[in-house]
């Protein structure tokens, strides 16, 4: 059982992590940071979550799931879920390197198109390695969540 610091704490800081995360993710591009980072922040995020509050919260809360409140959580269901992000992942990532071959381009080729006059920001450049960083970050979420899961489960 935890403590109600540890709940409070959590709730204070699984949000910064969060945002600390797609910060870095987004940016990746172009400064340092990327998939991988925000991937490894939205995991430490998560396994915040999961000690703070079990795998029921998780799965209720988080990942939006029906589960009996007396019932022993599943494992499994977790897992594939964690599995299947970590899949989806790896064919982005790779779909977004085979992509420029399509236009007579080496492989992981990148370009980038600038949206001008855009409310707030003025000026946004959207680069095509967010794409592969998607995937990225997709992979290294499924890969973890799903270590954290069966390890855990031990």
């Amino acid at each position: 059982m935890t403590t109600v610091v540890m709940r409070t704490t959590a709730r204070v800081v699984v949000p910064i992590i969060l945002v600390v995360s797609i910060s870095l993710f987004v940016e990746g591009h172009n400064l340092p940071g990327g998939g991988f980072i925000g991937g490894v922040l939205t995991t430490t995020a998560f396994a915040v979550i999961y000690l703070a509050f079990g795998l029921d919260f998780l799965e209720r809360g988080v990942l939006g799931r029906d589960v009996d409140p007396g019932k022993e959580p599943s494992r499994d269901r977790v897992v594939v879920a964690y599995r299947r992000l970590f899949e989806y992942g790896l064919a982005i990532a790779v779909l977004s390197g085979l992509a420029p071959l399509v236009f007579g381009q080496p492989f992981l080729t990148q370009t980038f198109v600038i949206f001008e006059h855009v409310p707030l920001y003025g000026e946004i450049e959207l680069a095509s390695a967010l794409a592969f960083d998607f995937g990225v970050y997709c992979v290294v979420v499924g890969g973890l969540l799903t270590i954290l899961s069966v390890v855990g489960a031990e």
